[in-house]
């Protein structure tokens, strides 16, 4: 997934420059971990201007959830084109986003892990993206009565892959464990 670097968030609205960083810090130190404060401070904003886009940090935890699904489904659909448009193109996608230096694993599964059970709206937008997820996969596969059902055991086996390839040193294991798998249950 694309970022945004400093020079460019500068020419930013305030809303906007909030955004980005609670996405950035986030995804990479975790939601609980995040305080209003750092976000305020790295954004480079005041707190009136903070809690004027956002009044609680709730509501920046919606929108960052919303934006990160919006951004990462544009990029999974974008990058699964590049690698053919096929269920094929699935390993070769997953593996560009694994070897990011950004990688942190899936923000939505992490989001429900820390939030799950004190904010149901949490599991209500992870729940919406691997839905949606799951349908862009089932895009890929051929017409077949079981392509629902395919298309969601090989979003579980991502799943899977994503948690895997977080703990690893390297994502190859997890990259491997799941190429396996599509071939068990996608046979060509």
């Amino acid at each position: 997934m694309k970022t945004i670097d400093t020079h460019e968030r500068q020419n930013l609205s305030a809303r906007e420059r909030i955004l980005l960083t609670a996405h950035d810090l986030f995804y990479r130190e975790g939601i609980r971990a995040t305080g209003i404060d750092s976000v305020i401070a790295e954004a480079g904003v005041t707190k009136v201007t903070f809690y004027r886009h956002f009044p609680s940090k709730r509501d920046l935890i919606r929108e960052y959830l919303e934006y990160r699904h919006q951004c990462w489904m544009a990029w999974f659909v974008d990058t699964l084109q590049l690698h053919g448009g096929h269920a094929k193109a699935i390993i070769p996608t997953l593996a560009e986003w694994f070897s990011d230096a950004h990688f942190r694993g899936c923000a939505f599964i992490n989001s429900v892990g820390e939030l799950g059970g004190m904010m149901p709206e949490v599991l209500e937008i992870a729940q919406r993206h691997k839905h949606e997820m799951t349908a862009v996969i089932a895009n890929l596969l051929p017409p077949s009565r079981l392509r629902e059902k395919d298309a969601q055991a090989v979003a579980l086996a991502i799943d899977g892959a994503i948690i895997r390839a977080q703990f690893d040193q390297t994502p190859g294991a997890a990259l491997l464990a799941l190429d396996r798998l599509l071939k068990l249950l996608l046979p060509a």
